[in-house]
Protein backbone atom coordinates (compact mmCIF):
# COMPACT_ATOMS: atom_id res chain seq x y z
CA UNK A 1 0.00 0.00 0.00
CA UNK A 2 1.34 3.42 -0.84
CA UNK A 3 2.54 5.90 1.70
CA UNK A 4 -0.48 7.49 3.82
CA UNK A 5 -1.51 10.99 2.58
CA UNK A 6 -2.77 11.14 6.14
CA UNK A 7 -1.97 9.45 9.04
CA UNK A 8 -2.72 11.02 12.60
CA UNK A 9 -0.98 8.39 15.96
CA UNK A 10 -2.35 8.01 19.20
CA UNK A 11 -4.16 11.69 19.16
CA UNK A 12 -5.62 12.20 22.67
CA UNK A 13 -7.80 15.82 23.34
CA UNK A 14 -9.44 16.20 26.56
CA UNK A 15 -11.94 19.03 27.59
CA UNK A 16 -11.84 19.33 31.36
CA UNK A 17 -12.97 15.41 32.49
CA UNK A 18 -13.72 14.84 29.10
CA UNK A 19 -12.10 12.55 26.52
CA UNK A 20 -12.87 13.99 22.95
CA UNK A 21 -10.54 11.82 21.21
CA UNK A 22 -8.69 8.84 22.86
CA UNK A 23 -5.18 7.11 21.34
CA UNK A 24 -7.10 7.91 17.71
CA UNK A 25 -4.92 6.52 14.74
CA UNK A 26 -6.53 6.63 11.19
CA UNK A 27 -4.54 6.73 7.44
CA UNK A 28 -5.98 8.42 4.24
CA UNK A 29 -4.28 7.24 1.60
CA UNK A 30 -3.96 9.23 -1.90
CA UNK A 31 -7.41 9.17 -4.66
CA UNK A 32 -9.13 7.21 -1.05
CA UNK A 33 -12.66 8.36 -0.15
CA UNK A 34 -12.50 7.92 3.61
CA UNK A 35 -15.52 7.67 5.94
CA UNK A 36 -15.62 8.75 9.33
CA UNK A 37 -19.23 7.80 11.27
CA UNK A 38 -20.19 7.41 14.70
CA UNK A 39 -22.83 8.99 16.75
CA UNK A 40 -23.32 12.54 18.07
CA UNK A 41 -20.51 13.48 20.53
CA UNK A 42 -18.63 10.52 19.46
CA UNK A 43 -15.49 13.01 18.16
CA UNK A 44 -15.38 12.96 14.94
CA UNK A 45 -15.41 17.02 14.62
CA UNK A 46 -12.97 17.01 17.08
CA UNK A 47 -10.66 14.60 15.51
CA UNK A 48 -10.93 16.80 12.26
CA UNK A 49 -10.18 20.14 14.04
CA UNK A 50 -6.77 18.47 15.34
CA UNK A 51 -6.33 17.52 11.33
CA UNK A 52 -6.85 21.27 9.89
CA UNK A 53 -4.90 22.85 12.86
CA UNK A 54 -7.71 24.48 14.62
CA UNK A 55 -7.07 22.65 17.65
CA UNK A 56 -4.34 21.17 19.20
CA UNK A 57 -4.16 17.97 20.31
CA UNK A 58 -2.86 16.82 24.18
CA UNK A 59 -0.40 14.61 22.50
CA UNK A 60 -0.54 11.84 19.55
CA UNK A 61 0.83 13.29 16.23
CA UNK A 62 0.18 14.33 12.80
CA UNK A 63 1.85 14.09 9.52
CA UNK A 64 -0.01 15.26 5.98
CA UNK A 65 1.90 14.98 2.99
CA UNK A 66 4.87 13.05 4.08
CA UNK A 67 5.60 16.05 6.70
CA UNK A 68 5.04 15.97 10.96
CA UNK A 69 1.86 18.51 10.70
CA UNK A 70 1.28 18.47 14.29
CA UNK A 71 2.04 21.85 15.38
CA UNK A 72 2.13 23.58 11.87
CA UNK A 73 -0.83 26.43 12.03
CA UNK A 74 -3.92 25.89 9.85
CA UNK A 75 -2.78 28.70 7.08
CA UNK A 76 0.29 25.97 6.45
CA UNK A 77 -1.77 23.12 6.28
CA UNK A 78 -3.56 24.49 3.93
CA UNK A 79 -1.01 25.33 1.62
CA UNK A 80 0.53 21.82 1.99
CA UNK A 81 -2.89 21.13 0.50
CA UNK A 82 -5.67 20.46 2.73
CA UNK A 83 -8.71 22.53 2.57
CA UNK A 84 -11.99 22.18 5.24
CA UNK A 85 -14.95 22.95 3.52
CA UNK A 86 -16.57 24.65 6.07
CA UNK A 87 -13.71 26.22 7.16
CA UNK A 88 -13.05 28.31 3.97
CA UNK A 89 -17.05 28.98 3.67
CA UNK A 90 -17.50 32.37 4.00
CA UNK A 91 -20.36 32.11 1.59
CA UNK A 92 -21.10 35.64 0.86
CA UNK A 93 -24.32 35.43 0.18
CA UNK A 94 -25.06 38.51 -1.79
CA UNK A 95 -22.72 38.09 -3.85
CA UNK A 96 -22.91 35.60 -6.83
CA UNK A 97 -21.56 31.78 -6.84
CA UNK A 98 -19.12 33.11 -9.54
CA UNK A 99 -17.98 35.69 -7.36
CA UNK A 100 -17.50 33.44 -4.05
CA UNK A 101 -15.44 31.03 -6.32
CA UNK A 102 -13.30 33.97 -7.64
CA UNK A 103 -12.70 35.00 -4.42
CA UNK A 104 -11.58 31.50 -2.89
CA UNK A 105 -9.08 31.51 -5.46
CA UNK A 106 -8.21 34.92 -4.25
CA UNK A 107 -7.62 34.08 -1.13
CA UNK A 108 -5.95 30.44 -1.89
CA UNK A 109 -3.46 32.64 -3.93
CA UNK A 110 -2.42 34.43 -0.61
CA UNK A 111 -4.95 37.35 -0.85
CA UNK A 112 -7.13 38.49 0.89
CA UNK A 113 -11.36 38.26 0.53
CA UNK A 114 -10.92 42.44 0.46
CA UNK A 115 -10.25 42.96 -3.35
CA UNK A 116 -14.08 42.20 -4.77
CA UNK A 117 -13.53 44.30 -7.21
CA UNK A 118 -10.12 42.35 -8.65
CA UNK A 119 -12.44 38.86 -8.42
CA UNK A 120 -14.88 40.77 -10.59
CA UNK A 121 -13.02 41.46 -13.21
CA UNK A 122 -9.45 39.31 -12.88
CA UNK A 123 -9.76 36.53 -15.95
CA UNK A 124 -7.09 35.13 -14.40
CA UNK A 125 -9.31 34.53 -11.07
CA UNK A 126 -12.55 34.34 -12.94
CA UNK A 127 -11.62 31.17 -15.51
CA UNK A 128 -10.67 28.83 -12.65
CA UNK A 129 -13.76 30.12 -10.77
CA UNK A 130 -15.97 28.94 -13.74
CA UNK A 131 -13.91 25.64 -13.98
CA UNK A 132 -14.90 25.26 -10.13
CA UNK A 133 -18.35 25.48 -10.61
CA UNK A 134 -18.88 23.87 -14.12
CA UNK A 135 -17.17 20.45 -11.63
CA UNK A 136 -19.55 20.88 -8.93
CA UNK A 137 -22.34 21.10 -11.19
CA UNK A 138 -23.31 24.32 -10.85
CA UNK A 139 -22.44 25.68 -14.28
CA UNK A 140 -26.04 27.25 -15.12
CA UNK A 141 -25.89 29.00 -11.47
CA UNK A 142 -22.44 30.80 -11.91
CA UNK A 143 -24.27 34.49 -12.01
CA UNK A 144 -26.82 33.60 -9.44
CA UNK A 145 -26.88 35.53 -6.49
CA UNK A 146 -25.86 32.66 -3.48
CA UNK A 147 -28.58 33.59 -1.22
CA UNK A 148 -31.08 32.47 -3.55
CA UNK A 149 -29.60 29.28 -4.44
CA UNK A 150 -31.17 25.60 -2.84
CA UNK A 151 -29.82 24.26 0.03
CA UNK A 152 -28.07 21.52 -1.95
CA UNK A 153 -26.92 24.55 -4.20
CA UNK A 154 -25.63 26.01 -1.42
CA UNK A 155 -23.05 22.87 -0.72
CA UNK A 156 -22.14 22.28 -3.27
CA UNK A 157 -20.92 26.01 -3.65
CA UNK A 158 -19.13 25.14 -0.38
CA UNK A 159 -17.31 22.48 -1.77
CA UNK A 160 -15.96 24.47 -5.47
CA UNK A 161 -14.30 27.15 -2.89
CA UNK A 162 -12.74 24.35 -1.23
CA UNK A 163 -11.13 22.73 -3.85
CA UNK A 164 -10.41 26.46 -5.43
CA UNK A 165 -6.66 25.89 -4.16
CA UNK A 166 -6.65 22.23 -5.26
CA UNK A 167 -6.34 20.51 -2.48
CA UNK A 168 -4.55 17.09 -2.24
CA UNK A 169 -7.38 16.18 0.48
CA UNK A 170 -10.63 17.60 1.03
CA UNK A 171 -11.92 17.27 4.30
CA UNK A 172 -16.20 17.43 3.99
CA UNK A 173 -18.61 17.80 7.89
CA UNK A 174 -21.58 16.41 6.90
CA UNK A 175 -22.13 17.30 2.93
CA UNK A 176 -25.60 16.23 2.60
CA UNK A 177 -26.72 17.37 6.03
CA UNK A 178 -30.63 18.48 5.43
CA UNK A 179 -30.93 17.65 1.49
CA UNK A 180 -33.38 16.08 -0.20
CA UNK A 181 -33.50 12.85 -2.45
CA UNK A 182 -32.35 14.36 -5.65
CA UNK A 183 -29.89 16.62 -4.15
CA UNK A 184 -27.96 14.34 -1.91
CA UNK A 185 -27.88 11.63 -5.03
CA UNK A 186 -26.47 14.69 -7.29
CA UNK A 187 -23.76 15.31 -3.83
CA UNK A 188 -23.12 11.36 -3.76
CA UNK A 189 -22.27 11.33 -8.20
CA UNK A 190 -19.93 14.31 -7.64
CA UNK A 191 -18.07 12.83 -4.96
CA UNK A 192 -18.27 9.88 -6.25
CA UNK A 193 -16.16 11.74 -9.52
CA UNK A 194 -13.53 12.88 -7.23
CA UNK A 195 -11.91 9.25 -6.28
CA UNK A 196 -8.74 8.53 -7.78
CA UNK A 197 -7.96 12.43 -8.47
CA UNK A 198 -8.20 13.69 -4.57
CA UNK A 199 -8.18 12.48 -1.06
CA UNK A 200 -11.46 13.27 0.99
CA UNK A 201 -12.38 12.68 4.50
CA UNK A 202 -15.91 12.63 4.95
CA UNK A 203 -17.63 12.64 8.38
CA UNK A 204 -21.70 11.62 7.29
CA UNK A 205 -24.57 10.43 9.08
CA UNK A 206 -26.03 8.93 6.27
CA UNK A 207 -25.33 5.83 5.56
CA UNK A 208 -26.64 5.03 2.36
CA UNK A 209 -24.48 7.52 1.19
CA UNK A 210 -21.27 6.23 3.05
CA UNK A 211 -21.63 2.76 1.95
CA UNK A 212 -21.69 4.30 -1.35
CA UNK A 213 -19.29 6.44 -1.67
CA UNK A 214 -16.16 5.15 1.09
CA UNK A 215 -13.32 2.98 0.11
CA UNK A 216 -12.73 2.62 3.77
CA UNK A 217 -14.45 3.50 7.14
CA UNK A 218 -13.73 4.61 10.65
CA UNK A 219 -16.16 4.34 13.15
CA UNK A 220 -15.46 6.92 16.57
CA UNK A 221 -17.62 5.71 19.78
CA UNK A 222 -16.94 7.70 22.93
CA UNK A 223 -13.40 8.76 21.17
CA UNK A 224 -12.27 5.77 20.33
CA UNK A 225 -11.48 4.50 16.58
CA UNK A 226 -13.42 1.00 17.79
CA UNK A 227 -13.28 -0.12 13.49
CA UNK A 228 -11.04 0.67 10.62
CA UNK A 229 -12.14 -1.23 7.18
CA UNK A 230 -14.03 -1.86 4.01
CA UNK A 231 -17.81 -1.10 4.40
CA UNK A 232 -18.49 -5.03 3.93
CA UNK A 233 -16.12 -5.21 7.06
CA UNK A 234 -17.47 -2.59 8.77
CA UNK A 235 -20.74 -3.90 8.13
CA UNK A 236 -19.98 -7.40 9.56
CA UNK A 237 -18.61 -6.11 12.52
CA UNK A 238 -20.55 -7.25 15.36
CA UNK A 239 -19.18 -4.83 17.69
CA UNK A 240 -20.27 -1.75 14.97
CA UNK A 241 -23.48 -3.04 14.69
CA UNK A 242 -24.53 -3.40 18.69
CA UNK A 243 -22.47 0.26 19.00
CA UNK A 244 -24.13 2.40 16.20
CA UNK A 245 -25.06 0.94 12.79
CA UNK A 246 -27.94 -1.47 14.42
CA UNK A 247 -28.76 -4.67 13.08
CA UNK A 248 -31.33 -3.72 10.83
CA UNK A 249 -28.60 -1.80 8.79
CA UNK A 250 -26.66 -3.74 8.68
CA UNK A 251 -28.94 -6.92 7.44
CA UNK A 252 -30.53 -4.41 5.11
CA UNK A 253 -27.00 -2.73 3.61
Amino acid sequence: MAEPLLRTDRLIKRFGGLVATDTVSIDVQPGEIHALIGPNGAGKTTLVSQITGNTAPDSGTIHFAGRDVTRLPTHARVRLGLARSFQITSVLREFTALDNVALAVQAHAGHSFRFLADARRDERLRAPARRGLEAVGLKDRADTPAATLSHGEQRQLEIAMALAGDPKLLLLDEPMAGMGAEESQHMIEFLRALRGRRAVLLIEHDMDAVFQLADRITVLVYGRAIASGTPDEIRANAEVRQAYLGEETARTA
